[in-house]
């Protein structure tokens, strides 16, 4: 199966926009149903003690760029996942791992899988952002093949499935990111100069791993 589309981010630079998806906790928060997502060494990893070590986490968005760089997705690295999603009658728990291909400014890459009780998918995706008169255009695609109940069901069921779930998540991306620029506001507003520009580029440099000796 295959799947594609264009969402628009209103009102936010690439930058800003890359740096969001940069952040496992926004995008963690951000996706429909996901329970944890958290890197892991092993690309097979132990969800039932993933289920545990997440069970009383607290994890909160932050406009701090040197956290944010911290955490900030690698390539080559593995995310593990755990996501319920609806698909028709059924609403299958998936254990997702995720491995970072490739991540190359303004582009990224990824290949994964996940497994449930019922059904399973292997998957390839990417996105490239680029900028718009009105903000931030993200073109994504995904080709999965999916096994099981999930599978019997059809595109025409899966299809539109997939399709609000990336909706879902983008939006949520857009509000979060919104809230973050009233956030940076209010601090300006209280004295700050041109601080949240700033902390912008160091963190895209430190994530692009560019350097400042130049500047």
């Amino acid at each position: 199966m295959e799947f594609s589309g264009t969402f628009e981010l209103e009102g936010s630079s690439v930058e800003e926009v890359w740096l969001a998806l940069s952040d496992p906790v926004l995008v963690e928060q951000s996706l429909p149903g996901c329970q944890f997502l958290v890197e892991v060494d092993d690309p097979d990893p132990d969800f039932d003690a993933l289920r545990e070590e997440t069970a009383d986490r607290e994890v909160e968005l932050t406009g701090d760029p040197e956290v944010i760089a911290e955490r900030a997705f690698e390539e080559e690295n593995h995310y593990a996942a755990l996501m319920q999603i609806s698909v028709g009658p059924v609403n299958p728990t998936f254990e997702t791992v995720v491995t970072i291909d490739d991540r190359d400014y303004p582009k990224m890459s990824a290949v994964g899988e996940g497994s449930s009780s019922n059904s399973s998918f292997e998957m390839s995706s990417g996105m490239t952002l680029s900028e718009t008169d009105g903000g931030t255009a993200v073109d994504w695609e995904t080709e999965a093949d999916v096994f099981g109940k999930v599978a019997q069901m059809g595109q025409r069921v899966v299809n539109p499935v997939a399709n609000r779930v990336v909706k879902r998540f983008f939006s949520s991306v857009e509000d979060k990111l919104d809230e973050q620029r009233l956030s940076d506001a209010d601090v300006e507003g209280d004295g700050a100069e041109s601080g949240g520009t700033e902390s912008d580029r160091g963190l895209v440099d430190r994530v692009l791993g560019r350097s400042n000796d130049s500047d």
